[in-house]
């Protein structure tokens, strides 16, 4: 399996930006990002299910939207009002888990692409 993100770049405060992650199928997909000066960890973004039901983080919540094309097999991240604190690594990730077993932790997924860069200037 082979998951691959695309779209990060450089924006600033306020900005907006679309990721993108080639590969679907699954039943539960993902966005995690890490900032390695960060002490969270990996962190759980949104997620989206077989039937469209999407869950987020509450730092993102009414700034970011997840979604898929299942025509196209893609992942969409559509990120709104970026912060400086939005800066991350972004991975997508794929599992086949149903229902409310697709949830957002890392530990729950097998698969996971290799990360597409986002920065935030203030």
């Amino acid at each position: 399996v082979k998951l691959v993100e695309s779209g990060g770049t450089s924006v600033q405060t306020g900005g907006s930006l679309t990721l993108s992650c080639a590969a679907l199928g699954y039943a539960c997909m993902a966005w995690f990002r890490q900032n390695p000066a960060s002490v969270k960890g990996r962190e759980g973004v949104a997620t989206v299910d077989i039937d469209g039901n999407t869950d987020y983080g509450d730092s993102v919540k009414g700034r970011f939207t997840i979604s898929k094309d299942n025509a196209k097999n893609t992942l969409f991240l559509q990120m709104d009002n970026l912060k400086p604190e939005d800066t991350a690594m972004y991975y997508c990730a794929a599992e086949n888990m149903y229902g409310g077993a697709c949830r957002r932790s890392p530990d729950l997924f097998g698969y996971s692409g290799q990360g597409t860069q986002v920065t935030v200037s203030s």
